[in-house]
């Protein structure tokens, strides 16, 4: 029989969590299936989810089908409804050993119950030991997982429960084992990145974990954060962005909104003010530092002026890489009982957002002409900077090497260079 097919939507920590299913399946003997994990961010996700699981039926004619990940958490039935479903597990049971044991055929044919999804909110742990991250240049590890926050156009802590931690001790185990098995470039994951810590003795912060595995893996070249929330940015997180060169200069900001009324209608924790202030200090810590944000266009109750403000938090915050999400309504979320926006205007704003990010990374390619960056090689001709840049390289160089390069220009979406 053939090895399972997993397919990957959504975010980085599915990705991870698939390559932590794919050994355990592989572990546990399970062979031709089809494993799809899902996304529940938007509804287009959803309907992308649907979209994939009949496409792997049509190609795959006879393979069981097993949906999981945070679309099949939130609403199983509807993907229990669908025909070409064998089997529905839940976010918790998918990091089971036992689970896909349990999936061997002909268990898997039999008469077990189609769903097994529980209550993802009493789970109090992390599947973070499962796996020493995933990627085959750049290593990403999950630190934690779940949200404690309610913001109302969000569905995700329904499908990943509350906030839970990796205690620092097993992190810096894995990216020491990481480090052994050649990798240059680890990137911390979790879906509440900065709420690490605080379900463990002693409530650490996320900065405590970014100083502890630089002190304790000092031959680890480049360190990463994913997404934060810039509000929850400790004193040791800006100390490490203020003074050590192997925390990359980079992050992404979750931001959603530049106007102060949707913030507070999202339950957002920050106001315009704290992202721009944030920026600034950021910056002045580490003046090559460059920000990724997400924002959502055509959030219930956004006007023409509130979405102007959105526009204009690109140049205020001095953004680099923008991640336009159009509003899209999550049953069970109180956005989706606010008044809507029509369609076509949250279409048209997210196409001015994305023009507006489009400028900014021109902008920020255009600068850096000439510079002298080292690039980490993803493959026989990509590579990108510290600043997370992608660029375009020569043919022939080594992949997974971290090389002086200089820049000799940009095609508008990623730099050009040569080797230095």
């Amino acid at each position: 029989m053939s090895a399972p097919v997993f397919s990957t939507l959504g975010c980085r920590l599915n990705a991870y969590e698939t390559e932590a299913m794919r050994e355990m399946a592989e572990a546990a003997g399970l062979s031709g299936a089809v494993v799809v994990n899902t996304c529940a961010v938007t509804a287009e996700a959803v309907r992308k989810a649907r979209q994939e699981i009949r496409r792997l039926a049509r190609e795959n004619p006879g393979a069981p089908v097993i949906v999981t990940g945070c679309a099949a958490q939130t609403e199983p039935e509807t993907f229990a409804d669908m025909p070409e479903v064998t089997r529905v597990i839940g976010n918790h049971e998918k990091m089971q050993p036992q689970t896909w044991a349990s999936l061997r055929a002909p268990d898997l044919i039999g008469e077990t119950e189609k769903v097994q999804v529980d209550d993802i909110m009493s789970v109090r742990e992390t599947a973070g030991h499962l796996i020493d991250g995933f990627g085959r240049h750049r290593a990403y590890v999950q630190v934690q997982n779940g949200c404690d926050h309610r913001c109302t156009f969000c569905i995700i802590p329904f499908g990943r429960g509350n906030s839970r931690s990796v205690p620092a001790g097993v992190v810096v185990e894995q990216i020491k084992r990481l480090r052994d098995r050649g990798f240059n470039e680890v990137v911390l994951t979790g879906v509440d990145l900065t709420s690490w810590g605080a379900d463990l003795p002693g409530q650490p912060r996320l900065g405590d974990l970014v100083m502890r595995i630089l002190r304790l893996v000092p031959d680890l070249p480049r360190l990463r954060i994913s997404s934060i929330d810039s509000i929850e940015a400790d004193e040791n997180l800006m100390l490490a962005i203020a003074s050590e060169p192997r925390l990359m200069p980079h992050l992404h900001l979750s931001l959603q909104a530049g106007d102060d009324m949707i913030l507070k209608r999202m339950k957002r924790r920050h106001l315009r003010d704290d992202a721009i202030r944030f920026c600034e200090d950021a910056r002045r810590l580490r003046p090559d530092i460059v920000f990724g944000a997400d924002i959502i266009a055509g959030f219930p109750t956004e006007t023409d002026a509130m979405f102007e403000n959105s526009v204009k938090l690109v140049q205020d915050c001095g953004l680099t890489f923008l991640h336009v999400f159009p509003y899209s309504a999550r049953k069970g979320t109180p956005a989706a009982r606010m008044p809507a926006v029509k369609g076509p205007v949250i279409r048209d704003r997210a196409a001015r957002l994305r023009e507006a990010g489009d400028a900014a990374l021109r902008r920020h390619l255009d600068a850096q002409a000439d510079r002298r960056h080292v690039v980490l090689t993803e493959g026989p001709s990509l590579g990108r900077t510290e600043q997370f840049t992608e660029v375009a390289l020569p043919d022939g160089l080594p992949e997974g090497a971290l090389l002086d390069m200089i820049v000799t220009g940009n095609d508008g979406t990623r730099l050009t260079a040569r080797p230095a």
